[in-house]
């Protein structure tokens, strides 16, 4: 704990971010831009979904990080209602946006990939239709969260929201089990994956590549967060003058 309440002052968390904003960012770009390179040239098409399986590069990590950026938005608010750090409201609104963005990117590349796949470009399935409220979810957060900036509230009402909303991440996980659902079951899991070797190795630079450009889209947007919020204390005691 001494280690986190460190973390959690201003001053060090920027000492520490400067550098590993940019490191996050452009390490994630390359890493992506690799593994989406590798999974368009360098792996066979799948014997039934054909080249449309390629998708599956970028549909994946976006997946991933829409529901990981909630369950990172849901600690954040844990942290503020208990321990009220002073970054972690902060933190729970940086993810707000980017979360919002790969969910978003989730359902459009999951339309693409079932459109010749399942006839249809959308079916209120049980996996795709928690996704969409996931993305209405993260939508209504930052609404909430700037709604109560302006009425100077002190950040309660969105962090209680930001734990809320993380019933519906057990709602997506096993929507494929307690419902009958054309989306496919769990093709990656603890003990091991159902995809071949041979497309699989450039997921995990998809994977790896998309969670580093979140990261650094998250610390950039807390960076400008926390300046934006000095400028507005320096006018204010500028004002009291």
């Amino acid at each position: 704990m001494p280690i986190f309440h460190a973390l959690a002052n201003p001053a060090r968390f920027q000492k520490l971010a400067r550098p590993l904003t940019p490191l996050c960012f452009w390490a994630g770009v390359a890493l992506a831009l690799f593994g989406c390179w590798a999974g368009l040239t360098r792996t066979p098409a799948d014997y039934l979904q054909g080249e449309t399986v390629r998708i599956l590069y970028i549909h994946v990590p976006c997946a991933w990080l829409g529901m990981g950026g909630w369950s990172a938005l849901a600690l954040a608010s844990i942290a503020y209602l208990v321990w009220r750090h002073p970054l972690a409201a902060v933190a729970a609104r940086a993810i707000a946006a980017p979360g919002a963005l790969f969910a978003g990117l989730c359902l459009v590349t999951g339309s693409i990939w079932g459109r010749p796949t399942w006839g249809t470009w959308w079916q209120w399935d049980g996996r795709l239709t928690s996704m969409l409220l996931l993305f209405f979810v993260y939508i209504a957060y930052i609404a909430l969260s700037r709604a109560d900036a302006e009425r100077g509230g002190d950040g309660r009402i969105p962090a209680l929201f930001g734990v809320a909303g993380t019933i519906l991440l057990p709602v997506i996980r096993y929507s494929v089990i307690w419902w009958n659902t054309l989306h496919q079951g769990q093709s990656i899991g603890l003990t091991g994956s159902t995809i071949a070797p041979s497309m699989l190795w450039p997921l995990w630079f998809t994977l790896s590549g998309f969670s580093l450009f979140f990261a650094g889209l998250v610390l950039m947007r807390m960076r400008a967060m926390l300046a934006r919020q000095k400028v507005e204390a320096r006018m204010r005691r500028m004002a009291a003058v």
